[in-house]
């Protein structure tokens, strides 16, 4: 049986409420942790390159892809996308290591 790749969370956000969305990550941060995940970047300097820029990007590295995505869909986490959609806009992207 091949042994299971990490995954990534990729997250590219602009914030519209940071007072909500200060909320959003203290959950996030715990789902995340409860899932086996921690977080590689969390703001801080970048460069846009191509694409559009959204000024707070975010890794989240998990065991698997599998957790990754449980992670996401787990009650704790959709709970606080309910505090992101209304404090930013976002794109997430869930991507296995190759």
């Amino acid at each position: 049986m091949p042994s299971a790749r990490e995954a990534y969370w990729i997250a590219h956000v602009t914030v519209t409420d940071e007072a909500q969305y200060a909320a959003y990550r203290k959950m996030a941060a715990e789902a995340v942790a409860a899932h086996g995940g921690k977080f590689l970047a969390r703001g801080g300097r970048y460069r846009q390159m191509e694409g559009t820029d959204r000024p707070w990007n975010t890794v989240a590295v998990f065991p698997s892809f599998e957790k990754a995505v449980e992670c996401y869909d787990s009650p704790a986490y959709q709970a606080a996308v309910k505090i992101a959609a209304r404090a930013s806009e976002r794109e997430l992207v869930i991507v296995e290591a190759g």
